[in-house]
């Protein structure tokens, strides 16, 4: 099944080149062989970007097989797309060529049913437990309860966070070297669009629920900046035709170059490069109050893009909120290098194409 859903084997093909460039490399320095260091370097890209082009657009369209067995949230995975569903009606029903077997793991079966669950592992069937199965394929994760290891699976690996860390700051100081020409241009441009300053400024919260100050180009005419939770939520909510949006920042936030600024946020160590986008204080405070769990998604560094903004549209209502709070526990939770470099990927591909950008 989707190690993540749209990556899956890219993961696998990533980390394989990987390793075997650096074996090729190691063997040629052992036995002196000549090669050439750029040729080398550019092969390596090369072959990953082919093989992550040949995944993206080949096999992410690929239909799965499912068979489940009734019960429990097993029943209600129907809906999920790409995914051919089977409903398996007695316990000695004959599977033939299943990907796999989603069962609720979480329900007591009739015994029959376990045996027949048995025999399907020994058989080499791969089996999955319904509430992985759905986040899993989905990009999801619904927090309605506290379970027993629900903590422990939010809790992201501190090592790679700091190692992330140190990445976020080289990256981002480079980035901010490269692209300080474009965005003294687009502040230029903003003050010649409309009156007020170039710069957005809001207090947002950050990593562990302390607030900071978040910095944009400013892509609306210039207002005071307010404390008021509904005010704050028709700002986030905004559409296409907004008015409230000058002619240059429409084209900033389709985009998404109304972020840049962000990188010096990035420097300064209050976000990454990669993680849940930060809410305004106020908006995050009131977001606590009617939505269960909220407060956890603080649990890691808000990022400049992340996992909610390349995979949900505009967000119209607080039920796109916990669409968005799913995403980002989604993320949290499976949190890795090779997430990261898929995100990546897509918000590269919608800073060109505009499409999915708010």
């Amino acid at each position: 099944m989707l190690l993540f859903p749209g990556i899956s084997s890219g993961g696998y093909a990533i980390t394989s080149l990987t390793i075997t460039f650096f074996a090729l490399v190691l063997i040629m320095f052992v036995l002196r062989l000549d090669y050439t260091r750029l040729q080398m370097a550019s092969s390596y890209i090369l072959s990953v970007a082919t093989l992550l082009f040949i995944h993206l657009k080949f096999e992410r369209s690929r239909e799965f097989f499912f068979s489940y067995v009734p019960g429990g949230l097993a029943g209600e995975l129907a809906h999920v797309p790409n995914v051919r569903w089977h409903r398996i009606e007695t316990p000695d029903t004959e599977l033939k060529g299943e990907d796999a077997v989603v069962v609720d793991l979480h329900v007591d079966h009739d015994p029959r049913w376990e045996s027949a669950i048995t025999k399907w592992v020994l058989a080499g069937i791969p089996l999955y437990d319904a509430r992985l199965a759905k986040e899993q394929l989905t990009g999801r994760v619904e927090i309605n309860h506290l379970y027993e290891n629900t903590l422990g699976s939010l809790n992201p690996n501190n090592v790679l966070l700091k190692a992330k860390s140190v990445l976020d700051f080289f990256i981002s100081a480079l980035l901010i070297l490269l692209l300080l020409p474009i965005m003294i241009v687009i502040a230029m441009l903003i003050k010649l669009d409309s009156p007020g300053p170039a710069i957005f400024r809001q207090r947002r919260m950050g990593f562990r629920a302390k607030p900071f100050t978040v910095y944009k180009f400013r892509t609306m005419y210039a207002a005071g900046e307010t404390r008021d939770a509904e005010a704050l939520l028709q700002s986030a909510m905004t559409k296409d035709g907004d008015a409230r949006i000058t002619r240059f920042g429409r084209i900033l936030r389709r985009t998404r170059l109304d972020e840049l600024p962000q990188l010096f946020n990035i420097l300064r160590g209050d976000m990454s490069l990669i993680g849940p986008r930060p809410e305004a204080v106020a908006l995050s405070e009131w977001y606590e109050t009617q939505i269960p769990f909220y407060h956890y998604r603080h649990i890691i560094k808000p990022g400049l893009t992340g996992w909610a903004q390349v995979n949900q549209g505009h967000v119209t209502d607080v039920n796109d909120v916990r669409e968005k709070l799913n995403l980002d526990f989604y993320y949290v939770k499976n949190y890795s290098i090779w997430l990261d470099i898929l995100i990546a990927l897509r918000t590269i591909a919608i800073v060109f194409t505009g499409t999915g950008a708010r």
